[in-house]
Parts: C-alpha cells; sequence; structure tokens
C-alpha cells in the first residue's frame, strides 16, 4: 500500500498556510482534476480525492492541529479501519458545496457533484449517520505496546426487517413525482444580472430522488432502529492524552441504507505511581542518601512493565540526570527519534537528615573540618548553572 504524502505537499502550501490560502490551493485543484474535466482518467481522479482530504483536514482547526503534532496516525490511520479509508463521494460533494457554494461546481464552469455525469446535474441525497465518541484510559503499559479495546456501543443500526430500506416487504420505493428522481429542484428567477437559476433539495423526498410506498412498521420508513454493537479498535502504541481516533463507519447508521458516522475514540490517559511522562521520555526522580550519594552503589528504578539496577557514582551531586536510552514510550509515528522511542530520565535529588543522634552529629563535625565536605567553585557552577538554566 502507498504512503499517503503529506496534506501540505497536496495542496501545494507551507505549514503557514492561512485558512484562504489553503482554501484557493484546493480550489485550483478541485477545477483541474474533477472527474468532468477529466473522464476516464484514474489517475485524475486519485489527485481529486487526495486534495478533497487534505482540504478536509487542513481546513478543520482541530484536525489541522493534531495533523501536525501527530501526522496521519493522528487522523487515526492506524486505528483498525480509522482514518480516511472511509473517505466517500458524500463526503467529497460536502467539501465541494462548502467551498464552491450549493451548486457544486454550478458557478464555476457547469460542473456537477462528485460521481455525477456533469452537465450540472443535481445528486440524489444520500443520509449520513451522526458520530459516535467514547473516551478509553489507558495506562503507561497500553501506551507503549499498544492495545486492543472492544465497546459495547448503544447506537442506531440498520433495521433488520427492512434491511434499511424504509418499506415494508416487496412495496419498495417510486421516483418522486416532485422531483422526478432528481432529488433537487430548479427555480429560475429575473434579477438585474438576467434569468438566474438555483437549485435546492427535494422537500418531498428530502433529496433522495424517491418516495416509498408502505412504511416498515419497525423502524416507522427510517431503516434504522436503535440496538447495539461491539467494535474492537486496534489503538496504536505511542498515543497521547486528549488524540482521538477516528474509526470509520462505526458510528450510528445512515437512515435509508446511507452513509455510516465514524466512532470517534478520545484517548485519556492514567497517571503512573512513579514515572511522570513528558512526550516520549519519562521521568523519575530518585531520591539518595547522603551515603549512597557520597560513596556510590546500586539502586533499582521502576520501567514501565519491571524495574532496572542503575550503578551509582561516588560522589554523585543532586541534579544529575542519568539517561537510560530506549526506557520511555514510542513516537506514534517515529518521529523525533532514531529508533522512535523516548528514553527514561532519572532525576537524582540527595536528602539531608533532619535529625541526627548524638553520635552522628559528632561524627558529622569532625567531618565537616575536612576540605573534602567543603564544596569547591566548579561544583558549585556545575549543580547552580542547572537552576540558570531552568529559569531561562
Amino acid at each position: 500500500m502507498a504512503e499517503k504524502r503529506d496534506y501540505y505537499e497536496v495542496l501545494g502550501v507551507e505549514k503557514t498556510a492561512t485558512e484562504a490560502e489553503i482554501k484557493k490551493a484546493y480550489r485550483k485543484l478541485a477545477i483541474q482534476y474533477h472527474p468532468d474535466k477529466n473522464p476516464g482518467d484514474k489517475t485524475a481522479e486519485e489527485k481529486f480525492k487526495e486534495a478533497a482530504e487534505a482540504y478536509s483536514v487542513l481546513s478543520d482547526k482541530d484536525k489541522r492541529a493534531r495533523y501536525d503534532q501527530f501526522g496521519h496516525a493522528g487522523m487515526g490511520g492506524a486505528a483498525g479501519g480509522g482514518g480516511f479509508s472511509g473517505f466517500s463521494d458524500f463526503d467529497i460533494n460536502d467539501i465541494l458545496n462548502s467551498v464552491f457554494g450549493n451548486g457544486g461546481f454550478g458557478g464555476f464552469g457547469g460542473f456537477g457533484g462528485f460521481g455525477g455525469s456533469g452537465g450540472g446535474r443535481p445528486q440524489q441525497r444520500k443520509f449520513r449517520g451522526s458520530d459516535l465518541r467514547v473516551k478509553v484510559k489507558l495506562n503507561l503499559k497500553d501506551i507503549a505496546t499498544g492495545v486492543e479495546k472492544k465497546f459495547k456501543l448503544k447506537k442506531y443500526v440498520t433495521c433488520e426487517h427492512c434491511h434499511g430500506s424504509g418499506a415494508e416487504g416487496n412495496s419498495g420505493t417510486e421516483t418522486c413525482p416532485n422531483c422526478h428522481g432528481t432529488g433537487s429542484v430548479t427555480r429560475t428567477q429575473q434579477s438585474i444580472f438576467g434569468m438566474m437559476q438555483t437549485q435546492s433539495v427535494c422537500p418531498n423526498c428530502n433529496g433522495e430522488g424517491k418516495i416509498i410506498k408502505n412504511k416498515c412498521k419497525h423502524c416507522s420508513g427510517e431503516g434504522i432502529t436503535y440496538g447495539e454493537e461491539v467494535v474492537e479498535v486496534k489503538i496504536p502504541a505511542g498515543v497521547a492524552e486528549g488524540m482521538q481516533l477516528t474509526v470509520s463507519g462505526k458510528g450510528n447508521a445512515g437512515k435509508h441504507n446511507g452513509v455510516a458516522g465514524d466512532l470517534l475514540v478520545v484517548i485519556e490517559e492514567e497517571a503512573h505511581p512513579d514515572l511522570i511522562r513528558d512526550e516520549n521520555d519519562l521521568i523519575y526522580n530518585l531520591l539518595l542518601g547522603v551515603p549512597t550519594a557520597a560513596l556510590g552503589g546500586t539502586v533499582e528504578i521502576p520501567t514501565i512493565d519491571s524495574k532496572v539496577k542503575v550503578k551509582i557514582e561516588p560522589g554523585t551531586q543532586p541534579g544529575k540526570v542519568l539517561r537510560l536510552r530506549g526506557k520511555g514510550l514510542p513516537s506514534v509515528n517515529s518521529y523525533g527519534y532514531s529508533n522512535g522511542t523516548g528514553d527514561l530520565l532519572v532525576n537524582i535529588s540527595v536528602y539531608v537528615p533532619e535529625h541526627l543522634s548524638k553520635d552522628e552529629k559528632q561524627a558529622l563535625e569532625k567531618m565537616q573540618a575536612s576540605d573534602n565536605f567543603m564544596p569547591n567553585l566548579s561544583i558549585k557552577e556545575k549543580i547552580f548553572k542547572k537552576f540558570k538554566n531552568f529559569f531561562d
């Protein structure tokens, strides 16, 4: 399967492009590659769809922000059939209408909507079911490895009695007498620019071009009933709090065998008792006693799924950071790291006793006179440089 091109590259714009620049770029490509201008040209048709997909993401503020942060994976491409694998002609017509007006390309050269036969002929409406949104809580282990989750969804499903047609038995449907099956009605009126034609959805059939003779008794002619479905979703490794995965076609069913909505899976991250997440890195705050910091030794550090032993060098200073490479979280797009995985950063602090016995106090008083217990200038600069950089 060919790798998807970058959406900015598809539209030929910079990542800093404004909404107006993105819309202008899409209009140009939509006119250039529209199937009515390129009949039978599969390459042009794919470029037309590719441009529509790119525009649908970059023209939406929230989707664009997710795409800028996570790339195609942020649009749900890795989530078990998510992303734009279900991008339909119906979606493209919605995009065309938003850019060119309700007449599709009607005001720009007389093209019809996508999927039509040209000549400005109206398209029959296809109902789209609404989207569903669920939240899923993941722990760091789930995020590190990826996980499959099952959701039992209460939603609208296709009516089993009429198989979604909305018609009882074999009564079927008949052509709408008002729009003669086109789904739209055309009105001509005089204006200061001459005779103007406008198209609108047929009010008799709601744009479907057909009407039901005898409505199904189970769904009242809607073609959908309220039921439930178990949906399995594969969540990729490396996802983050607030990220949204899209599973196409798993939302509410569309009326009269229309297009199903999407299932939107919102990620929530459970706090770990010991580890703090910083993008793909993990941070562990290690508190050493004075003897261990001075003499050195071995300590156990928790990781996502186990513990590792780490050697502490003699004379370890507070503020030192040990880096355990590859012990962090994978990147959802393998960006930023050569192996796609972050590190575990061990931030060292030293505990100074708050209470001392008489013998301990006397022992420390003897040591206090030793030059080894007096911090020199280079050590002082090394430690406090970290604080200076932090506040800068």
